[in-house]
């Protein structure tokens, strides 16, 4: 492989990689800061869990003030909630769509964002390493094709050795 075509390569795997670590980063930024908007103006109420997926958790609960709510986009930190459960709920009295399990915070979501990023960048490790062995091979092969009578290197050395024999030596 052409030495710019692997540097460019190998750049772009580390361009995917910082990109992902971007990425993660930014969503534990994002949980910090709606657990942040939750405390500045938290209330908390029981709400019955009406639906559940492995990455959704849909309430329905009643604000003090008489009206209904259900997030949008369901609950912050959804996992271990079963349907027909009544839990009691965080949210945000200026955004009730703004809502989580009480007692689960951002933290909840290091774990997740940090097993991305080391598995992104082993990911990427491993192809820079394999783009790298793959050039260096075939460098090699086509260093050892370079020869005028077409033989291989070995053959090459071999009759090398030959010729530097004097004549009637065995």
């Amino acid at each position: 492989m052409n030495p710019v075509i692997q540097r460019r390569v190998q750049l772009g795997l580390l361009v995917v990689g910082v990109t992902i670590t971007f990425m993660a980063l930014t969503l534990i930024a994002g949980c910090f800061k709606n657990d942040s908007t939750i405390e500045a103006s938290k209330a908390t109420v029981m709400a019955e869990v009406v639906s559940v997926d492995s990455l959704h958790a849909a309430v329905n609960f009643q604000t003090p003030d008489g009206s209904f709510h259900s997030p949008r986009f369901g609950l912050l930190y959804p996992t271990e909630l079963s349907e027909g459960q009544r839990i009691s709920v965080d949210y945000a009295v200026y955004n009730p769509d703004l809502a989580r399990p009480t007692g689960r915070t951002a933290v909840l979501s290091i774990i997740p964002a940090l097993s991305v990023m080391v598995g992104a960048w082993l990911v990427v490790g491993l192809l820079m390493v394999a783009v790298a062995e793959f050039s260096r091979r075939r460098r090699r092969r086509d260093d050892a094709g370079e020869n005028t009578d077409g033989r291989d290197a070995d053959e090459q050395n071999a009759a090398e050795r030959d010729e530097t024999v004097s004549p009637g030596s065995p």
